[in-house]
């Protein structure tokens, strides 16, 4: 997939603080559309134009998702200042960061869950790349969601607002787009539609969003085993492979990272009145891919758009859900609003292990043809119920209160295989497939919350805030680890497994004011509180007491579990309206305190990552946004977002490097993270400048639009400089559009990354591991980089 879509419209462009109002905006589902010039979002749970809110929003309407090629979440970060996100390529949802808050090492691979934010599709919390197809609008919230939400957030919210099933009219859209991408030498392409059908006329109805994605990767492997446990990885030696070599052992592919996404979401709305009304979804995602948005450093004179992966590194991930959602009106006097979801995410992968297993030092290297590959199965199951009454009676005084009960299953399968190695035989069972190593673990939270919040209107220009959110959880876990080459099973299900429990509970708040000075000024401020809940590591329990004489990869009584994190978040902010919305201006400050920070480290025993807790942290930081639109037709608009984001208190022995750095065996050690250490994972300044002209032609108008983006740099750890991570330098994109629209098709030709620029996003590992071992050229350390140059046409239809 791209990673950089279409320019940015002037007239679409909302950022920070509530940010610039945009225009020509979809409806909002079940709320007028107001003046018919501002969008209108649901954030506070009411319909409320988007200048009228008084907390940190942005958002961006059907149209503009559309027109900037919006098509999944990785692509929001250029919309909304104190966002950063690292597209890490297919292989997972991506790296997010809001305002900083990330304490881990940055990845080349990026994540498939974070519980810092919530990602929600309508009413359903889930962390996935679900497209934005058919989508009415994405509001993001930036700071702690807890007495709105059912799903508490430290950082804040993403919604995919869905467009419903329309009771009254037939109708549908035909998309679709073609392109080509440098470095690659496949063309991409896109083919979605949507099609509305009321079933019985103001009482049933179905509406169907279905798509293909197929973007051409441009990351080739060219250092690929032709046979695995005969082929020698560096038949020439550790630096250079010659061109016989290279024929009798190594083989290639090219434009591995590709991207393979079948997408649908499903809706059958039935209404039985006006005030009483059940909306069923069924969605569905599956993507798969071959290999990693990254590079290898130049190892073995790889180039910027090679991998030295020994193997394919595969990725297939889906995702089901199903709901029901119900709304209710009761009396007149409150809005019911009752969401039963079940989530079903899967995500399947292999990659490269040769460099972790020769790193453990059991001379597996004296065998020549020694390589490793991993493959992992990990599962999340989640039910969530949440009920929100919000009152509708009037008056100076409105309400909500809600419920909210989510249980999330997750069981990780993990196997190393060691193939044609001679000592798969020293074990006591058969090993057909050369298991080193095998792993798995369960998990279980279950969540319980009560939250609601509070307005009372004191003039009608002043109103205040309150709300409270009180949170319990559990966490249940078990697992075991196996390794067969010292005689024990080949599979860990056949041992009984270890495990332990936790559980925590607390209370959040929220309070929040704003005035408005005239319609066209308000300021507003907040203090609140946020968290994120704790849980299980996906490391086997140690089974105690330890056997020395055997190799032990486990998690000790205290690793296997991790507790929350709170925050802090006070800010304050001003929305501005000039010459009848000629201008638009919106600044606030922010500062948050993080406690209890969870941050990854590594187990005792076989140096399994897992996630502690430990250590203060302080983001503080401002937003900007601006819109002007000088003369008819022409927008111009921009953003500008700093954060600084770092540790207030020093945390010992917590940051992994290889000492002295490229020597081996491994001597691992841990130095402390200290007070003034950037967090990792985001910039520190970013922005973007654009403009957008409008012209009438015929029966449309011409759209001429272009787009400069900055991200500034990025650290990739605690400690960076002398902790061997990296200081990834800033860069700026440019994108460029010109389309033809009416009402009922338009026709664009795009250029994304238009100066073909060159940019790394983030890193695997760090340099302390680099350099040989027992002659062996490491392979560990990884660059994701950009997408690089996209140019395509476009075409949409609706009918």
């Amino acid at each position: 997939m791209t990673l950089f879509r279409n320019t940015l419209l002037g007239a679409t462009f909302l950022m920070g603080v509530g940010a610039i109002p945009a225009f020509a905006q979809a409806q909002a589902p079940d709320a007028e559309q107001g003046d018919g010039t501002e969008i209108v979002v649901t954030a506070t749970r009411r319909a409320t134009s988007i200048q009228d809110v008084p907390i940190n929003i942005s958002a961006v309407g059907q149209e503009q998702i559309a027109r900037q090629r919006i098509d999944d979440v990785r692509d929001l970060a250029d919309f909304t200042p104190g966002m950063t996100i690292s597209d890490t390529g297919p292989g997972s949802t991506g790296s997010i960061v809001l305002r900083g808050l990330n304490a881990s090492d940055a990845d080349a691979t990026g994540a498939s869950y974070d519980d810092a934010l919530g990602v929600y599709l309508g009413e359903v919390p889930l962390y996935y790349d679900f497209k934005l197809l058919d989508i009415a609008r994405v509001e993001t919230l930036l700071g702690p969601q807890g007495t709105l939400y059912g799903l508490g957030t430290l950082a804040g919210a993403i919604r995919n607002i869905p467009n419903r099933p329309d009771l009254d009219s037939i109708e549908g859209e035909v998309h679709s787009r073609l392109y080509g991408k440098d470095h690659s030498g496949k063309i991409g392409y896109q083919l979605d539609g949507v099609i509305n059908i009321p079933i019985i006329r103001d009482h049933v109805a179905f509406r169907t969003a279905t798509g293909y994605f197929y973007d051409p990767g441009f990351i080739d492997y060219p250092l690929l085993l032709q046979t695995p446990g005969v082929s020698l990885p560096q038949p020439s030696g550790p630096d250079i492979v010659t061109p016989a070599d290279y024929a009798a052992n190594l083989t290639g592919r090219k434009d591995l990272n590709f991207e393979k996404t079948f997408t649908t979401r499903n809706q059958l709305l039935v209404q039985f009145s006006e005030d009483l009304k059940v909306n069923f979804t069924y969605a569905f995602q599956r993507t798969k891919t071959d290999g990693g948005q990254y590079n290898s450093n130049g190892v073995l004179g790889t180039g910027r758009y090679e991998s030295a992966g020994r193997y394919i590194e595969a990725v297939n991930r889906r995702a089901h859900l199903g709901s029901m959602e119900i709304n209710a009106n009761l009396a007149d006097i409150a809005d019911l609003v009752a969401t039963t979801a079940y989530t079903d995410v899967k995500n399947r992968n292999q990659s490269d292990n040769t460099d972790l297993l020769l790193d453990l030092d059991y001379g597996y290297e004296s065998f020549p043809a020694f390589s490793s590959w991993n493959e992992a199965t990990d599962r999340r199951k989640q039910f969530n119920q949440e009920v929100r009454l919000v009152s509708r009676h009037g008056g100076p005084f409105n309400w909500v209160l809600g419920g909210f009960y989510n249980r999330q299953k997750r069981q990780r399968d993990y196997i190393e295989h060691v193939p044609g190695h001679p000592w798969v035989e020293f074990g006591t069972q058969p090993n057909p497939d050369a298991v080193e190593y095998a792993s798995f673990v369960k998990s279980k939270i279950t969540e319980k919350a009560i939250f609601g919040e509070g307005t009372f209107r004191v003039t009608p220009e002043w109103q205040v805030t309150a709300g409270a959110r009180y949170f319990g959880y559990t966490s249940d876990i078990t697992g075991l680890s196996v390794l067969p080459l010292l005689g024990e099973p080949v599979s860990p299900y056949e041992l009984d497994p270890a495990g332990g429990k936790s559980k925590k509970s607390g209370w959040v708040w929220k309070l929040n004011s704003s005035y408005n000075f005239t319609p066209d000024l308000m300021l507003y401020a907040t203090y609140s509180k946020g968290y994120r809940i704790g849980g299980p590591n996906t490391v086997a329990p140690c089974i105690l007491p330890l056997d020395p004489t055997q190799q032990n990869v486990c998690g000790l009584p205290n690793e296997i579990q991790y507790g929350p994190d709170t925050t802090k978040n006070a800010e304050i902010g001003i929305r501005t309206q000039f010459f009848d919305r000629k201008l638009t201006f919106n600044f606030n400050v922010f500062q948050i305190k993080w406690d209890g920070i969870q941050v990854d480290s590594a187990t005792l025993n076989g140096i399994v990552g897992i996630t502690v807790n430990g250590g203060k942290a302080k983001s503080e930081g401002f937003e900007t946004s601006f819109q002007v639109k000088p003369v008819t037709g022409l927008s111009i608009q921009g953003t500008y977002s700093y954060v600084n984001a770092k540790l207030t208190e020093d945390v010992p022995a917590i940051i992994a490097v290889n000492d002295p750095p490229g020597t081996y065996p491994s001597s691992p050690i841990q130095l402390d993270a200290l007070s003034g250490d950037r967090l990792p994972g985001s910039a520190k300044n970013s922005g973007s400048l654009g403009a957008t002209y409008t012209m009438p032609f015929m029966d449309g108008d011409i759209v001429a639009d272009w787009t400069a983006t900055y991200r500034g740099n990025v650290v990739t750890r605690l400690g960076w400089d002398r902790a061997y991570g990296d200081k990834l330098p800033g860069y700026v994109l440019h994108r460029a559009s010109l389309s033809y629209e009416t009402k009922r098709y338009s026709v664009s030709l795009f250029a994304n990354n238009i100066f073909d620029k060159y940019a790394v996003v983030s890193v695997a590992n760090d340099r302390s591991r680099v350099g040989l071992n027992d002659g062996v050229r490491l392979r560990y350390y990884k660059q994701a980089v950009i997408n690089p140059r996209t140019f395509g046409i476009e075409a949409r239809f609706k009918y």
